[in-house]
């Protein structure tokens, strides 16, 4: 079951600030993502010619009063898989929540036994739903 890393995610209450700390260790901006929906930014940063290394910053538009004091800082590990459903099978099938279903056959989360959260998200294009995850429940939180 090959696995890769993708990510680890922090949260941020000024994202500039942030990104200039970072760029003062010489990391830059490889990617950047808004959701308007979601009233979030995401900016991705990787040292030079390590682009598949990256800091994901998750800055939410309306604040978190939370930060930086809450610990709320980590946010995530992330794992690219091939087949995220066979991959969610196989983690249950060996006792552990699938906390976030991979419903959309793109994504999924788990916690690790130290309560580290891990994102996994399918390689490439979405699998078509299938069940029984398209109509999985929550568990927790992730």
């Amino acid at each position: 079951m090959p696995l890769k890393y993708l990510h680890t995610m922090v949260r941020v209450k000024d994202l500039e600030k942030s990104m200039a700390f970072y760029e003062l260790l010489g990391l830059k901006e490889t990617r950047r993502s808004e959701s308007e929906a979601g009233r979030f930014t995401l900016v991705f940063m990787a040292p030079e010619g390590q682009k598949d290394c990256p800091v994901e910053r998750t800055s939410h538009w309306d604040g978190d009063d939370g930060l930086p004091s809450d610990s709320r800082h980590f946010g995530h590990l992330a794992y690219g898989v091939d087949n995220i459903y066979e991959t969610c099978q196989h983690l249950m099938d060996n006792g552990v929540t699938i906390n976030r279903p991979p419903r959309d056959g793109r994504m999924a989360f788990v916690r690790s036994p130290d309560n580290v959260s891990v994102e996994l998200l399918q390689n490439g294009e979405a699998l078509p739903p299938a069940e029984p995850w398209a109509s999985m429940g929550n568990t927790g939180h992730w």
